[in-house]
């Protein structure tokens, strides 16, 4: 039986044990807080982030990383993306040298601009061929509740990718292989941000129209981003690029979408952070993205935009006339 550590006992951390569990697998779920482990252990759910969804039993929770990290073959990162430098530098003495290091993250470093598979190899050492990536429309609850989804695995090496795939491989869990490391970490980063807009154009009252067209030059941006960095185009049309996307800028239980919405109805940047029960990744990797754009000379105005209302305290009508009045160019 493959044994799996999971570093992340929120709601996708939580939904991707679980899966793990269905598709065969020995899951130690490693959460911060003994509480919730205990209730997890006893009750079989996890009160604070999915409550109401049993567990499989193949999922056993912990605040022991040495335990959580004891044989696993995968270790499976979902901890917020900002804090994964810090928390990985503990965890990495602790893993076995060939485990497999499975990012499920979908953010960028602030400050270094990094991807969080450049993270984790700089921070534990490991080769690429041992760095892989899950991406794609994976709204936490919907697949917890086990309604079919299908979803990207990423590695360098493709028979690590391979090795992953069959082991989240579930009767409602598709994971599909690709070697495209970089689009699918920036599909995932980038549709945060682009979510953040779609939500304050709902917020503000705008229709179908104006929604659509930010999710369509949202992928134009992220394509432009992952071409620069020598990503496969064809990795941004699908789950990774346009699935992630759409899932993130239209779902009720989309974190970013919901704080966009928020933020576009006129609450202020703190009254939506304290309104936010989870991290709304996008709201820092805005930030990082638009540094990393900056440093490849490659021009994101929604990302811009969004920088500009959510640190910038730039009025969202403002932003939304100057986004309008830039000059028109041809589509690409």
């Amino acid at each position: 039986m493959t044994r799996c550590a999971v570093f992340g006992s929120g709601s996708w951390g939580t939904a991707f044990a679980m899966v793990l569990a269905d598709a065969g697998c020995d899951v130690a779920l490693w959460g911060r807080r003994p509480e919730l482990a205990e209730a997890i252990n006893r009750t079989r759910t996890n009160p604070d982030y999915l409550p109401g969804v049993e567990l499989p039993s193949g999922v056993t929770a912990t605040t022991d990383a040495a335990a959580a990290a004891d044989g696993a073959a995968f270790a499976v990162l979902a901890v917020p993306s900002q804090t994964l430098r810090g928390n990985l530098a503990a965890w990495t003495p602790l893993l076995p040298a060939d485990t497999v290091l499975v990012s499920l993250m979908k953010g960028i470093e602030l400050g270094t601009a990094m991807r969080m598979s450049e993270v984790i190899a700089e921070v534990s050492g490991a080769d690429p061929g041992r760095v892989a990536v899950v991406s794609g429309p994976n709204l936490a609850p919907e697949i917890a509740n086990r309604q079919p989804a299908a979803s990207v695995v990423a590695c360098a090496d493709e028979e690590v990718a391979r090795r992953l795939q069959s082991a989240c491989h579930t009767g409602y869990f598709r994971p599909y292989t690709i070697t495209d490391v970089v689009g699918c970490e920036l599909g995932g980063a980038v549709k945060n941000v682009i979510a953040l807009a779609v939500g304050m154009a709902e917020g503000m009252g705008l229709g179908d129209n104006s929604k659509a067209s930010l999710i369509t030059r949202g992928l134009a941006e992220t394509t432009r981003l992952g071409l620069a960095m020598g990503a496969d185009p064809h990795t941004f049309a699908g789950l990774a690029g346009m699935g992630d996307l759409v899932a993130t800028c239209s779902s009720p239980l989309s974190r970013n979408h919901t704080f966009g919405i928020n933020l576009g109805r006129g609450m202020t940047l703190e009254e939506t952070v304290a309104a936010t029960s989870q991290t709304a990744e996008g709201v820092k990797s805005c930030e990082s993205v638009l540094d990393l754009a900056g440093r490849l000379g490659v021009e994101m105005p929604i990302t811009e935009a969004v920088v500009d209302v959510v640190h910038n305290g730039k009025p969202i009508r403002l932003v939304l006339k100057e986004l309008m009045s830039r000059s028109a160019k041809a589509e690409r």
